[in-house]
């Protein structure tokens, strides 16, 4: 028996003892060592994550240890990996087409299934990658990387590009950290100097603007890239008022890229947007590929993630803290732990 951490209703964790079946054919039985804290986890928390059902184990951004493999592998017992979190059905068109992120029948651990707020879960072996120096810090926050690196991605930005990024938590970090190895031409906007003071000081950005609500941001835009507005940008906030703010903001042939996302509807005035002939695209996830080409960039030392982590707590402290951390107001990233 093991015991088991769970949202039970917006606002409510509680706990369970429940016991953990052996790993089925082509599964892992991992232990989980740490767990990233991310904006999925509080919107359910808050009661506002879209395609969700209480009670649930939170829980996606995961570094753990193999503790035993069901099935042919190159990897092992003891290896630390990180968990590829997102069950798509290998035999789905988008599947087919190498979008595993945008399957039709996807089951995100902690949203649509049993996360890992718990000592040991099963997990399919393809859905693990493994690291050869990284530590498990480092590992659970792969994850939450990923979904900016594929933002990026996404975007096909290039040195020629002025790039904006709208909010500066988290996932507006991981883009930004992906989007320096594609342009210098940055700027980030948040309402948090805190945030953008961080983003000077880590990330050597030139260009932050403080957001002021109700205050137009085209003027702070051009000062920074010379009288242009951007090229890409980038919203991370999931705000729908800052969303609906890109149009205006992105340059003519100019590209939006909603990463964070809001429960609903997103409304455009059409002639501007084909005036500017914008291209509007979702990132949702990432792909396998991108796991491995995050877990790499870190143990290179091209992305240093050291200063990442402010808050720590341990998984029987979640029920009685969590409300706490996520309201800290020096609150960058939190990881729960599972061991000492």
């Amino acid at each position: 028996m093991q015991t088991e951490v769970r949202l039970a209703r917006p606002g409510r964790f509680d706990t369970l003892a429940n016991s953990l079946p052996d790993p089925s054919e082509g599964e892992a039985r991992i232990r989980i060592r740490r767990i990233g804290i991310c904006g999925t986890d509080i919107h359910a928390f808050h009661g506002r994550q879209p395609f969700f059902d209480y009670p649930r184990i939170l829980g996606h951004e995961l570094a753990a240890e193999i503790v035993a493999l069901n099935g042919p592998s190159e990897l092992n017992a003891g290896d630390l990996v990180t968990v590829e979190p997102y069950l798509n059905d290998p035999t789905s068109p988008s599947s087919q087409k190498g979008k595993t992120n945008s399957c039709e029948s996807l089951r995100v651990l902690g949203v649509h299934l049993d996360g890992g707020m718990r000592p040991e879960i099963n997990i399919p072996i393809s859905k693990l990658h493994r690291a050869a120096s990284a530590s498990v810090d480092q590992l659970a926050l792969v994850e939450m990387l990923c979904i900016g690196c594929h933002a990026v991605n996404r975007s096909q930005s290039n040195e020629a590009d002025n790039a904006l990024i709208l909010g500066a938590g988290p996932i507006g970090l991981s883009t930004l950290a992906f989007l320096q190895t594609r342009t210098k031409n940055i700027a980030v906007a948040d309402l948090d100097e805190g945030r953008l003071q961080f983003c000077r000081e880590a990330f050597s950005v030139d260009h932050t603007i403080s957001v002021t609500p109700g205050k137009k941001m085209e003027p702070s835009l051009r000062d920074a890239f010379g009288g242009r507005l951007p090229d890409v940008i980038f919203d991370a906030t999931g705000n729908r008022g800052s969303m609906l703010s890109t149009f205006e903001m992105s340059a003519h042939g100019g590209r939006v890229v909603f990463i964070g996302l809001f429960q609903g509807i997103v409304e455009f005035d059409d002639p501007n947007f084909h005036k500017k002939e914008l291209t509007l695209m979702a990132s949702r996830n990432a792909v396998s590929a991108e796991f491995k080409e995050v877990i790499q960039a870190m143990e290179s030392g091209q992305i240093n993630t050291d200063s990442w982590i402010t808050h720590r707590l341990h998984l029987d402290e979640v029920p009685g803290r969590f409300q706490a951390i996520i309201s800290a107001p020096t609150l960058r990233k939190a990881v729960i732990h599972l061991d000492d």
